[in-house]
């Protein structure tokens, strides 16, 4: 029943997949093109579904990208000033300068280090903890805003 309900349904799709099949393959070349990896159109082709907005999306997931590091430049500066204070703390000033926002900076710029603490390990665990309270957050607000909604 299944095997005879597909063939008949069959030569109806083939001008579509034609269609589809080049369309699609343009719109990963267009997303390759824009440096994104192969996974964004598969997963926006299979949860989006909505070939023309497909095509909208990855100008906006650039434009949005842009957006961001236009707006977040100021933190290129917040990361300069603090050179001098992220010295001699090995590894983990990859992640202070990673993780660098305008809260982080302030605690970390303006604290003393209490007496017997490493410098280096209280400035990692206050962007740590600022991170996961701002990542918890946003998973809370998106857990919560998923319950209002229904």
């Amino acid at each position: 029943m299944k095997k005879k309900a597909f063939k008949a349904a069959l030569p109806y799709t083939l001008p579509i997949c034609v269609g589809f099949l080049f369309l699609g393959m343009s719109y990963g070349f267009l997303m390759r093109s824009m440096g994104f990896s192969f996974l964004y159109p598969m997963f926006m082709s299979m949860f989006i579904y909505a070939g023309s907005m497909e095509f909208v999306m990855a100008n906006l997931l650039l434009s949005a990208f842009l957006l961001a590091l236009m707006v977040n430049a100021r933190h290129l500066f917040y990361r300069i000033s603090m050179l001098d204070k992220y010295q001699n703390v090995g590894w983990k000033k990859f992640y202070l300068i990673y993780g660098m926002c305008d809260e982080t900076f302030s605690v970390n710029c303006t604290t003393e280090v209490p007496e017997g603490v490493d410098k280096g390990w209280f400035m990692f665990f206050v962007t740590l903890l600022n991170q996961i309270y701002w990542v918890g957050g946003a998973t809370a607000g998106a857990l919560l805003g998923t319950m209002v909604d229904r």
